[in-house]
């Protein structure tokens, strides 16, 4: 069913302003982008008429305004099992697995999560990219927001845009950090390798906040939110940091396993193929009532026994390791009293 046609008049106070700017302050459920092709399409007329985006209003114009459905999504619908988090009319929040693409590409054209996305809300056809409003790599887990309506999208890029939409993660990387930080440096992509990103002093700014939630022997726990969505933030700022994701298999190199790994470490790092991040919460305004919502989910088991082994490894008699690897000065087991002179006696036997 075509939305419906809205009929609105121009408002006195904004006489003076370009005729793009005035729609963007009227009908502010949509952008000004989708409004301006709208215009230019003829699906905005002005006093039965059509005018430039760079027209003046003198105020009391009639607008009439008929949204166009935006289907631009090519993939096919296919049933697909999904872990829906939440759903109402406005929007849906899925827990996404590792391994399924977000959005059909080269290689990937069925099978992902848009494709069983438009079989499970087939009205998501009209949304642009099926109201997906950001996304996560193939091998990453957790939360994606899902926008159901095109006013709904509207405002959560929006407020994407603006960086009102907390997200967070967590991961594990190489390497022990000693406190938590923050990564400001620009990326865009790889001069050489065009499949990938890499920090570079021209790039778009990309901020990367971090806290340490547990050390191990050679690798850290750690909490991410990003102030900004660049394309594979996480794993190339980490890596530039010289600390990649566990599993990464494009930042990360080659495995090198730590010094003295037990077996299990060794094991459980050989077979974790994918980067060790998981997008674990999500809060950001309702679009249709405004309140603050929030969504969390655990870590999948994977990531939940790679975190198990570490542990293990840390500990030694059953007590925890110090983030360099060893004990505590506190839980290292005490010399006896008589320790001076038994290196007396040992010095003396041995000369």
């Amino acid at each position: 069913m075509a939305p419906q046609k809205q009929i609105s008049t121009v408002p006195e106070e904004l006489a003076g302003l370009r005729l793009d700017q005035a729609l963007a302050r009227m009908f502010p459920e949509y952008s000004r982008s989708r409004l301006k092709e709208w215009l230019l399409a003829g699906a905005i007329t002005i006093d039965g008429g059509a005018k430039r985006p760079r027209d003046a209003v003198r105020g009391g114009e009639m607008i009439a305004l008929q949204p166009q459905a935006d289907v631009e999504v090519e993939a096919l619908p296919e049933p697909m099992q999904l872990d829906v988090v939440h759903e109402d009319d406005a929007l849906l929040v899925v827990n996404k697995p590792a391994g399924l693409v977000v959005h059909p590409g080269a290689g990937n054209a069925s099978g992902t999560l848009m494709n069983g996305l438009l079989h499970h809300a087939p009205q998501l056809e009209e949304v642009p990219r099926a109201g997906i409003v950001h996304r996560i790599d193939k091998d990453t887990t957790g939360l994606l927001l899902i926008a159901k309506t095109l006013t709904a999208h509207t405002a959560l890029v929006r407020q994407l845009a603006d960086r009102e939409i907390s997200r967070e993660y967590l991961a594990v990387c190489n390497g022990v950090l000693t406190g938590g930080g923050t990564i400001d440096e620009p990326i865009s992509r790889h001069p050489v390798d065009r499949k990938r990103m890499s920090v570079q002093q021209d790039g778009k700014p990309a901020v990367t906040h971090y806290t340490v939630l547990e050390r191990f022997r050679s690798f850290t726990y750690i909490k991410v939110r990003l102030e900004t969505g660049r394309t594979h933030q996480i794993r190339v700022h980490f890596a530039w940091r010289r600390h990649a994701l566990v599993g990464d298999q494009v930042y990360g190199g080659r495995l090198a396993l730590p010094k003295g790994a037990s077996e299990p470490v060794v094991d459980v790092l050989r077979r974790f193929k994918r980067q060790a991040l998981h997008a674990a919460r999500l809060s950001f305004a309702h679009p249709a009532t405004g309140e603050t919502v929030e969504f969390e989910v655990p870590a999948p088991a994977d990531f939940q026994v790679l975190l198990r082994i570490l542990r293990e490894d840390a500990t030694v008699g059953g007590r925890s390791l110090h983030p360099t690897g060893r004990l505590p000065r506190t839980l290292r087991p005490a010399p006896p009293r008589n320790w001076r002179r038994l290196a007396c006696c040992r010095a003396s036997c041995n000369t």
